[in-house]
């Protein structure tokens, strides 16, 4: 019976710095990825305008008033959006108006019975998706 070979033996031994290159190259590509990461993560979590709808109330056949609260970063100029909505859940009135920082209130014009209120969000430049 022949003995066992050893592989570096028969095939060669690869070059120490291969190694030594592929994990330096390894943490390059991760570090790149962690930095990318934590630059959306941040990037996502601090937008220059964001809404919240506090409240509404149906005024009457063609106007419903809505309780909007905005932060707003001092110097951006955003654009807000409302929808009523019928009981048939189609739009009856929607509005757009720029914001103030903190609470206020809006009136949506209706073409007749609203029975809610959204609000889509806001937008800043550069702030695509409302918030």
């Amino acid at each position: 019976m022949s003995q066992p070979t050893d592989l570096a033996d028969r095939y060669g031994a690869p070059a120490p710095w291969r190694r030594r290159t592929l994990v330096a190259a390894c943490v390059v590509v991760i570090a790149a990825f962690l930095g990318w990461l934590g630059w959306t993560i941040w990037d996502q979590s601090t937008p220059d305008v964001r809404s919240d709808l506090v409240g509404y109330d149906i005024v009457d056949q063609h106007h419903a008033a809505a309780t909007v609260e905005v932060r707003l970063r001092e110097g951006v100029a955003a654009s807000c959006t409302l929808r009523a909505y019928a009981e048939d859940h189609t739009v009856v009135g929607e509005l757009v108006f720029a914001p103030t920082d903190g609470r206020s209130d809006q009136t949506v014009r209706t073409e007749r019975m609203a029975t809610s209120v959204e609000l889509l969000g806001c937008t800043a430049p550069g702030q695509n998706r409302p918030r």
